[in-house]
């Protein structure tokens, strides 16, 4: 069994604003997703994405319908706190329309409160909602 420590549910809204595909591209169908809200929550954290920023997911679905996620966000925590979060991933959709996602959030900050996050190796599981994204985040 892994050493894991929940750090926290991260959700995103993702449906709110068009989708730009760029079709058949080399590495598959590029898909530019906004992302137009988020909200971390933990025992160690709580935050929200900061407001007017730019932040999405520059997703690529591969020729064999597995995604590469690409996804970049500033969350600001209820404390004042900016933390910009960064992760790549996969996506497979199965049979059953069920979408599984497992990603790797990288973290950066400079506030002092949150700098155990700049060197946290995290891990996610999730899937996709009715209106974007949730994971289980996790530091190993």
């Amino acid at each position: 069994m892994l050493p894991v420590e929940h750090i926290g549910t991260l959700t995103a809204v993702t449906t709110e604003a068009p989708r730009v595909l760029v079709p058949d591209g080399p590495a598959g169908t590029r898909s530019i997703v906004t992302v137009t809200s988020a909200h971390l929550a933990g025992p160690r954290i709580v935050a929200d994405m900061v407001p007017g920023t730019a932040a999405g997911d520059w997703l690529t679905v591969r020729p064999n319908g597995t995604a590469q996620l690409d996804v970049r966000l500033c969350l600001r925590t209820d404390d004042g706190a900016d933390v910009f979060v960064h992760y790549h991933g996969i996506a497979r959709t199965d049979a059953d329309g069920t979408t599984t996602i497992r990603t790797a959030p990288r973290f950066e900050t400079g506030d002092e409160r949150y700098a155990w996050l700049n060197d946290t190796f995290a891990v996610a599981v999730g899937g996709r909602t009715a209106d974007g994204v949730s994971y289980e985040l996790y530091a190993l």
